[in-house]
Order: C-alpha cells, then structure tokens, then sequence
C-alpha cells in the first residue's frame, strides 16, 4: 500500500487521543512509558471477547480477576465453580478450554506466559487469532491481529468485493501488510478501536476517521456497503422439553455430560433436542420420572448455530431419581436456557 507509514502514523496518532479505557488495557501513556501489559489480563479479556459486547464482558472480567487474579489462580479452581462463574458469557466448551490453558500455563511454563505466537499457539484452546492478540499486546511482536473488527476496517479501506466469509484470507493478507515493529500492540488495538467506534458496521463515522482519506469505500461514496456478505442460510430449529421437578422450596438438577453443548453444567432435566416437536404423550414419556407433570408452555432461546423451543412441564413431591436438590434462590448461577424455564414455571406453578 502507498503512505503506508503516513496511514499508521495518522492511526497511532488517533489512538493515543481516542483509546477506550478498558478494564484489561493499559493507555497508550503507560505504554510508551515502558509499562508492560499482564499477558493473564490480555488473554483473558481476549478469551471473554469472542462471542459478547465489552460491556457485556467488563463486569465478567472484573469478577474474575478479582477472585482468581493469577492465571495460576484460575488454574486451581474447580471446574463446577468455574463453570457457573462462566454462565452467560458464551459456550462453556470455550470455559473449559480457559481452565485447560491455564493449567497449562500453570503446570508446564511455572505460571509464565510464553511470549511467541508459535508457543501460544500450543497452549490447549488458543487459536491462531488470540495467540496474535496475546503476542502483540502483552509482548510487542508484530503479530497480525485481526478480529470481526479489524476485517471490516479492511474491506472499507481497499473496497474489498469479494463477500465474507470467502474475503477472509484476502483482509487477513491486507491487514498484515500494514503490521510493522512500530508498537505493534498499540497497533492491533488501534484498528480494534477504529472498527469499534468509528468504522462501525452500519453508520460508519466517516467524518471522525482518521485514515478515510486513504479509504477506497469512502471515496465510492458507499463505505456502509463493506464488507460484502453472502445470505447466511436460516438458523435451524430444534425442539425439546425441560422439567422442572419441585419439593418444596428445592429443585431437581441434574449435571450435564462433560462433552457437547452447556457440558459439564448443572441444568434442568431435559429431553433430547430434536428438529420436530414433542407432542404432550411424548413430553410426558421422556419425562425423568413418573409425575403428574403439568405442561407449562414454552420458553425460546437462540444459540449460535440453531434456535430452541423448550417446552416445560412441571410436578411437585417427587424424590425418586438422580438429581442436584437446589434451592430456588440458587436457580440464577444456571445456563440462560434454563433459567428461562425456571422462571417461566415459577410465575406459573
């Protein structure tokens, strides 16, 4: 690219102005001052950041930090603690993927991250994307860091026509071009800000940007246009029923396999989730136990890859079975699709 350096500079220039104070960031100030970011803080905020908001995150990221502020710390948690720590923050296979890294880096590297993409990448559940934001960040290497973010900002700035997901390797190249030794974890977060906040995905703030003079979609007078995307295909379907066994004050729970979908989790006893409803025979035969069960309606919940319709019944007095006995008051640490459920059948029980 031509004037790469003017482009950067104009960026760099921008963030030590702009950067969003983050819980897990250290200024652009501090940096410069020779203030070396916690590759623990960078990797767990960056773990945490996936699939939610930086508001949804923040408080997350506070909790944990607070209770486990060493990754060797968070190594030696139990994994049933972890996981309801975890609740609405995403797939918990991406939870059990943080303890086996921590214990990783707690066991094999004496709690010390390791500081190249290459060994990161070894670490169990780091992906090529957080092995670059880990490298750059909290040790400087010019690694290409590139999020939903940073591919929108690029697609903008060379006019990219080819749709997502096919332009990936395509805005990866680009955005690689432009990673120097020249404060590199400045750099990556930089283009994360710009894509957080001014080049944003449906009204982009052109007006604020400091590079659109170098921007081919803003010259073409329809940067909202990028990235071009192919129809995705509609979300599946699928349908269950949950039950919600009551005695007294306590409900039965029951703890999920370790592999697949909420593993490891205690959750409400559920049938399997299939693509055709459960009629009120089948409903009531896929029930855990034999009950007056009563059917409740239905609660819906979207997941990343398909959305469900739970049915829920619900009885009262049984105690046969295998079940977690919980308070009421503890129903809130469950998944979201269970705690709709929950809370569906405790305004109608």
């Amino acid at each position: 690219m031509k004037n790469r350096d003017a482009l950067r500079s104009a960026l760099l220039a921008w963030y030590d102005r702009q950067a969003r104070t983050l819980a897990w960031r250290l200024s652009p100030a501090d940096r410069r001052a020779g203030v070396r970011a916690d590759p623990y803080r960078v990797w767990l905020s960056e773990v945490m950041l996936q699939q939610t908001t930086v508001p949804h995150a923040t408080p997350y990221f506070l909790s944990f930090t607070q209770r486990w502020p060493t990754v060797s710390d968070l190594a030696a948690v139990d994994d049933g603690d972890l996981m309801a720590a975890w609740a609405g923050l995403g797939y918990y296979a991406r939870a059990r993927n943080l303890l086996a890294c921590a214990r990783a880096v707690a066991g094999l590297h004496d709690g010390v991250f390791p500081d190249t993409e290459e060994a990161l990448r070894a670490l169990p559940g780091v992906g090529a994307y957080t092995a670059a934001a880990v490298a750059a960040i909290a040790f400087d290497r010019p690694a290409n860091v590139v999020d939903g973010n940073v591919e929108r900002v690029m697609s903008r700035l060379f006019a990219v026509e080819t749709p997502l997901p096919d332009a990936k390797p395509e805005l990866k190249s680009l955005a690689g071009d432009l990673v120097t030794g020249e404060r590199p974890g400045d750099w990556a977060q930089a283009l994360m800000d710009l894509g957080a906040t001014v080049c944003k995905p449906k009204s982009p703030l052109c007006d604020r940007c400091p590079v659109s003079a170098w921007c081919a979609a803003f010259k073409g007078g329809a940067p909202e246009t990028y990235p071009r995307k192919t129809r995705k295909a509609d979300r599946p379907r699928r349908h269950g029923v949950a039950y919600v066994l009551t005695r007294g004050d306590e409900v039965a729970l029951v703890r999920r396999p370790p592999k697949g979908l909420l593993g490891g989790m205690l959750g409400l006893p559920t049938s399997d989730w299939r693509a055709e409803a459960y009629t009120d025979a089948e409903s009531v035969a896929a029930a855990p136990v034999a009950a007056s069960w009563r059917d409740l309606g239905a609660v819906e919940h979207v997941f990343t890859h398909f959305s469900l319709t739970l049915r829920v019944f619900a009885a009262e007095g049984a105690s046969a079975g295998d079940f977690v006995w919980t308070p009421r008051e503890g129903l809130g640490a469950l998944p979201s699709v269970f705690l709709k459920a929950a809370r569906a059948a405790e305004r109608l029980i």
